[in-house]
């Protein structure tokens, strides 16, 4: 048996054959003519090397070899059916996988996007990867990501951005400081505070350096904490006060206060960042469209939502 001259056209046609017991049955359904038909089965028993049809009264039944070849076209061709059936939800985005990098502080709010869209599509397997900024831009130059989360987005070419959540940075300290309940709180009262600070490349960071720069204010004691969860509990300890992004405090709230700091909170945005020659995976454009239609309602985020229907539209441009 030549096996590999096999097609599922034919054996398509066989298994109607078998079914129908009919040539021109078959020929009918298929919109085919009914020796198209006939020379199919002909090429059929060249391939097998053995009659797989005989004719039994008015109908055409398999042989003992036919039956044979019968089961196996049903298995082959239920096979191609269950794979069409994931290839058609695979390309609408409903199974499948995708990889999302986020910078820190972002971890905070994602999950609130990741848990409902997990929940309404199962089949689709999502890997996170979180790291402070540095670490997020050599992935993005890597292409080890598909999608990924900047505060800041990379000055780059090749970056397509969405600026989707507000993500407002404030002062905060412990929960008995002595700034809660001062009036008309200014950064020049608190210069003489130790500022517990992350890296000097964190998009928090950078954008506080900007505020303190532009505001003319230079603090007098500062320490460098590596993690927003580090910083929050030496702040909860008493070690100093800090700039932290509200989704954290309102996260781990414990412990922690935020100041009623004049010029505060300092504006940021998170952006989904693709890169533009990076073809996304479906599942990655289901979630981006998942997220669109919730931004408004969950996160009271309308301008959000046209940022990510905006992406999409680009991103579709692109292919």
């Amino acid at each position: 048996m030549k096996v590999r001259q096999l097609t599922f056209r034919l054996l398509q046609v066989y298994a109607d054959v078998v079914r129908t017991g009919s040539i021109t049955a078959t020929a009918n359904r298929l919109h085919l003519t009914q020796p198209t038909v006939s020379q199919q089965l002909k090429r059929l028993r060249e391939i097998v090397g053995e009659p797989i049809v005989r004719q039994e009264d008015s109908r055409v039944v398999p042989t003992e070899v036919g039956q044979a070849l019968y089961q196996l076209s049903q298995d082959l061709l239920s096979r191609a059916d269950v794979f069409s059936q994931y290839l058609d939800e695979y390309n609408r985005g409903g199974r499948g996988h995708f990889s999302i990098g986020l910078v820190n502080t972002a971890q905070y709010v994602l999950p609130r996007l990741l848990g409902p869209f997990s929940q309404a599509n199962p089949q689709v397997d999502v890997t996170v990867e979180i790291g402070n900024r540095q670490q997020m831009l050599n992935r993005f130059e890597r292409h080890e990501d598909d999608l990924y989360v900047f505060s800041h987005p990379p000055s780059d070419d090749a970056v397509m951005a969405a600026p989707f959540l507000s993500n407002p940075l404030v002062v905060v300290g412990p929960e008995n400081s002595r700034w809660a309940s001062v009036k008309d709180l200014t950064m020049e009262a608190l210069k003489e505070e130790r500022f517990l600070l992350r890296e000097p490349g964190s998009a928090t960071r950078h954008t506080f350096d900007a505020w303190l720069y532009s505001s003319g204010v230079e603090l007098r004691s500062t320490q460098q904490i590596a993690s927003n969860e580090a910083i929050r509990l030496a702040v909860a300890s008493g070690m100093g006060l800090a700039v932290l992004s509200r989704h954290v405090v309102a996260d781990s709230p414990k412990g922690v206060q935020e100041l009623p700091l004049q010029g505060f909170p300092l504006k940021s945005r998170w952006h989904f960042v693709v890169r533009r020659e990076r073809r996304l995976p479906p599942a990655a454009y289901r979630f981006l469209s998942f997220v669109q239609g919730t931004l408004a309602q969950a996160f009271d985020e309308p301008e959000g939502e046209v940022a990510v229907a905006e992406l999409l539209q680009a991103l579709k441009d692109e292919r």
